[in-house]
């Protein structure tokens, strides 16, 4: 299968891609960090010699790099599934938050979505088949302290994947909108909270690629996980 992912680089983009890469998928995957993404690919590589990896270092929040990579993407054939991962948390509240911070999530957590989906979406509704993954978050519809312009647009984007499924079911392509709560990443190391709070990376790239293996018949459209104790 050709499996689309972007902010493939590290966190739960990288553990799905593990996932998928183990499973001997050809990835076609980007993230901002050239560095970390070449590491990425050789680390994978080298484990799971198996599958087949393409990448491209991005910036999916600026609309002609999105659909430029949705173009390269392309190249390789028609995509099975497409993992819309790529995002970005910058701390705040609506009231004090850093001038320009609801643009650039805007930008990086929605549109990023939107314009490569978008540009992708022919090939799979001419084939009548395909997988979507949003990576949403618990921030999609609980407001959480400093959360401000970070849950605004992962609200957004999940009012993208309820509009997604609704349109795309008569084309056999399927939606699924994943909410993780907190996942222990490099984002919250420096926390201090406890690693054994925290859900695994790993448990939320297990969902994702189980739902990506049900019949055709089948779609999982919404994914919930949470720590066991609760969100953090």
């Amino acid at each position: 299968m050709n499996v689309i992912i972007t902010g493939a680089s590290k966190g739960l983009g990288k553990a799905i891609a593990e996932k998928f890469a183990e499973a001997g998928d050809a990835l076609l995957v980007c993230s901002r960090n050239e560095v970390q993404l070449y590491k990425m690919v050789e680390e994978l590589l080298t484990r799971f010699p198996q599958c087949t990896i393409k990448a491209k270092p991005v910036d999916m929040s600026i609309k002609q790099v999105a659909k430029g990579f949705g173009s390269w993407c392309l190249q390789f054939g028609t995509p099975d599934i497409i993992i819309n991962n790529a995002g970005q948390f910058i701390p705040g509240s609506v009231y004090n938050e850093e001038e320009g911070a609801l643009e650039k999530m805007i930008e990086v957590n929605l549109y990023s979505a939107y314009h490569l989906t978008r540009l992708l979406l022919p090939k799979m509704m001419e084939a009548k088949s395909g997988h979507i993954f949003n990576m949403c978050s618990i921030a999609s519809f609980q407001a959480y302290s400093n959360g401000g312009a970070y849950s605004i647009s992962k609200f957004a984007l999940h009012g993208f994947s309820v509009n997604l499924r609704e349109e795309l079911k008569s084309y056999n392509i399927k939606v699924t909108t994943v909410f993780p709560g907190a996942a222990y990443t490099d984002s919250w190391a420096a926390t201090g909270i406890d690693k054994k709070r925290f859900m695994e990376a790993e448990d939320i790239a297990k969902m994702v690629y189980a739902a990506s293996q049900l019949s055709p018949q089948a779609c999982v459209e919404d994914i919930i996980l949470r720590p066991q104790l609760g969100d953090i």
